[in-house]
């Protein structure tokens, strides 16, 4: 029989002092501990935003460059990987092949958990394989206790690819060592239920995810101001945010903000170029390409003399 590892030194698998009394606590001191803890999210991403903001650079300058962005994980930490891919589309108006998530077990794996497949080192690089990882690629490897198989053989397969590789885990690198270009330790401390990493190291998770793919799209020029401007209208929601960011922007009034949509069928940041150059739509098409659909550069181009 083989010898099972033990994690017990795990950061993610120590018990936490504060919570040692938690099965009688009532349901207002359990409220109040979890908020207590969760305030430990916030401090984790304040003490990784060199290395965040590092993979926001390196993830921008691939896709820039015809790269695409993948999120691989098994059990939460894959659900939060194709959470935020799924997300990319109608927020940035990407094609659904530039940030994609990779999870053990595929999309059965979403709504029933598959925890027995996240100790196959082999899928992972297989699931490498399989997306036609390349150099221009970045992989993003998410495990909160840093020591998952599946995410590490695909990591190892992914650098042999020659792709960018950043790792995402709740443990120190003293604990879990792995080689990739980006380093991302988001130090929360041990769960409130001890190892239940679906609790602060799953929502840290998740926010240092909702910095890097915003932050990527920032420096893609997707974003103006703070508008979603390459938003997808596809449905009312949209429609209607589509108009408002119009007439915020622009000051029309809701009746030119809609004839403006339909004539630039529906993509925001055609008609916010139509409106501000008076150019025509197949003339504010050619100008964006020439600027890599980055709307401020493509405006202050159509007013330099």
């Amino acid at each position: 029989m083989l010898e099972m590892p033990h994690r017990g030194h795990l950061l993610t698998e120590q018990a936490n002092p504060n919570s040692q009394n938690l099965d009688q606590l009532t349901p207002l001191q359990l409220v109040d501990l979890f908020n207590q803890e969760d305030a430990r999210t916030i401090a984790a991403i304040a003490q990784a935003r060199e290395p965040l903001a590092a993979a926001i650079t390196r993830t921008a300058e691939a896709l820039r460059h015809g790269g695409r962005l993948f999120y691989i994980g098994a059990g939460t930490s894959g659900r939060l990987g194709v959470l935020d891919a799924a997300e990319c589309p109608p927020t940035f108006c990407t094609p659904p092949d530039l940030v994609q998530g990779i999870i053990a077990g595929g999309a059965a794996a979403l709504v029933r958990s598959s925890e027995g497949l996240e100790d196959r080192a082999d899928d992972g690089a297989a699931a490498i394989a399989q997306h036609q990882i390349r150099d221009r690629d970045v992989v993003v490897g998410i495990t909160a206790g840093g020591t998952t198989p599946y995410v590490q053989g695909a990591l190892h397969a992914a650098r042999q690819r020659g792709a960018t590789t950043i790792f995402i885990a709740c443990v120190p690198a003293d604990q879990v060592s792995i080689p990739v270009d980006i380093d991302i330790r988001l130090l929360v401390g041990p769960e409130v239920l001890a190892g239940s990493t679906r609790l602060k190291a799953g929502t840290v998770t998740k926010l240092a995810l909702n910095i890097l793919s915003t932050g990527t799209m920032v420096q893609l020029g997707k974003v103006y101001g703070n508008r979603m401007v390459d938003v997808a209208v596809t449905n009312t929601k949209l429609h209607d945010r589509a108009l408002r960011i119009l007439g915020d922007l622009t000051d029309l009034p809701r009746e030119a903000a809609v004839v403006l949509l339909e004539k630039s069928d529906r993509n925001v940041k055609l008609a916010l170029v139509m409106h501000w150059t008076g150019l025509d739509k197949t003339q504010s098409e050619v100008l964006l390409t020439q600027h890599q659909g980055n709307l401020r550069a493509a405006i202050a181009a159509s007013v330099t003399p």
